[in-house]
């Protein structure tokens, strides 16, 4: 959807909103591109958005719909809600999701027509079926009422602190944000406008509600996983110009923490549930790039110390807390400061962590146009995204294990729906979002995948075919309505192993390195053909508490050792969470053979591996011959990302 600016300081109302359309900062100042305008052309990729939208429209909506028919007194004709998290006090949080995951496929680029029908029949028909459900106050609810004289009492409870997620409260303001988030999607999506209705009688009850909060109470509320209110809200003020709508965002913004992380202190994170701290982060970046130095209430918004935060808490994320997958976390928890090999279990790496990640690290890509938020997003979109999904089933990850001899293990089509089930709907249906970007005369390339890009503006049709890392080589195919002249910046990954070169319709082209980005102004030609070639192979990581404890990357692509798929025995964890019970692998040292180094292995990793057919390596250096393969590709079997190595002397 196209967007207005907002000024920064102005005192003049709010402009009116066209429908479907948003008030922006100018603080972003490079844009992505609607999913419409995308079409994913990479094999992998296509089947991931096509298991998605299959799993997506076997969903029942009547199911989905349930609870919330039920506690506003509706005749459901004996339809119960769906099992496992949906039966329970967080019931309810799967259909925000849901709804995200429906607008998103509805747009995107690859969608059949066929296919877009459905979901867009049944993404109406769940909006027009939470019509009837909210009442006077505009609140609607669909988790389990254990006291139907008080459809709230799970918000009651919170203010109280009581949170046990059995009896109590489990986390009520989370499943609200999702609820939010879903009905905005659909709007932003399609225009379809009784969804955003609902989202302002729900965002006039949540103002009216936390109006109330003494800071007390504000403070005990603020203290149990709330998701991202403060995101939920500014967006629907952006949605709406109503200025309500941002002051009870701003309630949900956590300043003392904010406080904290701007310190940059040591081990400020320890300790921390970060699929809690992740999302207000989120929103304090929203508040950033929405308000600008606009005066809300009586408060005047200093927007560069939201910046600030979002800034500080990324980079202490990436640098002390991440796995070469670009995964973070211990059993759902920050651990102290780089304690990584030390924390290596069968319960590292929420996958809802990373999709907040990536929305966190999208938006500072878009502010700041630094490469390094691009290279993450990369990373962690090839190495752990795409492992989230098993590509036969299209179910997804909770957890990722970073310990070796594990394996993955994925929701079921019913009796999950855990967190990471609803994040893994969005994740598989926005797939090429952030492949391409754009600001005025400037078109960026952030990653190497077969895609198509549709630009309207520049009257282009951007074709990208490409194998890497199978060869080192990316072309893009230009179709123009008429020459234009614009600058193209291909983003020069940090995984090259030298300079990149660029030919254009077979002549070589010379770039400027511009802040990590190759870039080419010239007047483009319906026809001309750009070949991009980067310098790929074998890199060697380790961990800062492991010196010799290392993972290889090939390109892009983090690789692992495939292991035996032998007694894959599941267990579970928390609530009904499936994991991997036991490892085949009770010491992971490789002993390296007679005359060779660990710095060797480690500086020059090529001279130890032999390359097989694809990307298949056999690594030489030790007895035990272990052919590694792309991580994201062993959804079926035991797998070893990290190693030890230990010379035999």
């Amino acid at each position: 959807m196209a967007f207005l600016m907002l000024s920064g300081c102005s005192s003049e109302p709010a402009p009116e909103i066209p429908k479907g359309e948003a008030v922006v900062s100018r603080n972003a100042v490079i844009s992505g591109y609607p999913l419409s305008e995308i079409r994913m052309t990479d094999s992998y990729c296509e089947n991931a958005l096509e298991k998605e939208i299959d799993y997506l429209l076997s969903l029942d909506t009547d199911r989905l719909l349930a609870g919330f028919r039920q506690n506003a007194g509706i005749a459901s004709n004996g339809i119960q809600p769906y099992g496992g998290w949906e039966s329970t006090l967080i019931g309810g949080h799967t259909l925000g999701h849901y709804l995200t995951a429906l607008a998103q496929a509805y747009e995107n680029g690859g969608t059949s027509a066929s296919d877009k029908k459905a979901l867009y029949s049944k993404m109406t028909e769940i909006i027009d079926g939470l019509v009837p459900c909210q009442n006077e106050k505009g609140f609607l609810w669909g988790a389990q009422i254990q006291n139907f004289g008080n459809h709230e009492i799970q918000f009651d409870n919170v203010e109280k602190g009581k949170s046990n997620i059995i009896n109590e409260a489990w986390v009520p303001w989370y499943t609200m944000h999702k609820i939010f988030e879903g009905l905005i999607s659909v709007y932003s999506e399609t225009g379809y406008e009784p969804a955003l209705d609902i989202a302002k009688k729900l965002g006039d009850w949540t103002y009216n509600r936390v109006s109330g909060w003494s800071e007390e109470t504000r403070r005990t509320v603020l203290s149990i996983e709330y998701g991202g209110m403060n995101d939920a809200l500014y967006d629907l003020y952006a949605y709406t110009g109503e200025e309500k709508y941002a002051e009870a965002a701003h309630v949900f913004d956590e300043e003392e923490l904010f406080e904290q992380i701007r310190s940059d202190g040591k081990n400020v994170l320890n300790n921390r549930h970060a699929n809690t701290t992740i999302p207000k982060i989120i929103g304090a970046l929203k508040r950033y790039l929405l308000l600008d130095c606009k005066r809300i209430g009586t408060a005047k918004v200093d927007a560069l110390d939201y910046l600030e935060t979002a800034e500080t808490f990324w980079q202490m994320v990436v640098d002390h807390h991440t796995y070469h997958t670009g995964g973070n976390s211990e059993w759902e928890h920050f651990g102290e400061d780089d304690v990584l090999n030390l924390e290596r279990t069968n319960c590292n790496c929420e996958t809802c962590n990373v999709y907040n990640m990536l929305k966190l690290t999208r938006d500072l890509f878009t502010i700041t146009g630094d490469k390094k938020y691009a290279d993450y997003y990369e990373n962690a979109f090839l190495n752990h995204i795409l492992a989230s999904q098993n590509p036969e089933t299209g179910m997804t990850t909770y957890f990722q294990a970073m310990a070796t001899g594990y394996f993955r293990t994925f929701s079921t089509p019913e009796e999950s729906f855990w967190c990471c089930t609803g994040s893994g709907m969005e994740n598989f249906t926005k797939l090429g979002d952030s492949i391409y970007f754009n600001r005025a005369g400037v078109l960026y390339v952030n990653m190497y995948l077969s895609s198509e890009l549709t630009d309207s503006r520049l009257g282009l049709k951007l074709t990208q075919t490409t194998d890497i890392p199978e060869s080192d080589t990316s072309v893009f195919r230009f179709k123009l309505d008429d020459k234009k002249n614009f600058t193209l910046k291909l983003r020069i990954p940090d995984w090259a192993l030298g300079d990149i070169t660029l030919t254009v319709n077979g002549e070589k082209l010379d770039y400027t390195d511009d802040a990590g980005y190759a870039s080419v102004e010239r007047e483009w030609s319906d026809g001309d053909e750009l070949t991009v070639k980067i310098p790929l192979g074998l890199k060697a990581y380790n961990l800062q508490d492991g010196i010799n404890t290392v993972c290889f990357r090939y390109g892009p692509l983090l690789l692992a050792a495939k292991l035996s798929d032998d007694n894959m025995t599941t267990t579970y964890t928390g609530m009904s969470v499936l994991i991997p019970e036991n490892t085949v692998i009770s010491d992971d040292t490789l002993i390296l053979n007679d005359g060779i180094s660990t710095k060797a292995v480690k500086d020059n990793p090529e001279d130890y591996f032999t390359k097989n057919d694809g990307l298949s390596f056999t690594f030489d250096a030790s007895s035990e011959k272990l052919e590694f393969v792309p991580y994201y590709t062993l959804y079926n079997t035991r797998y070893g990302i990290y190693w030890r190595l230990k010379s035999k002397e």
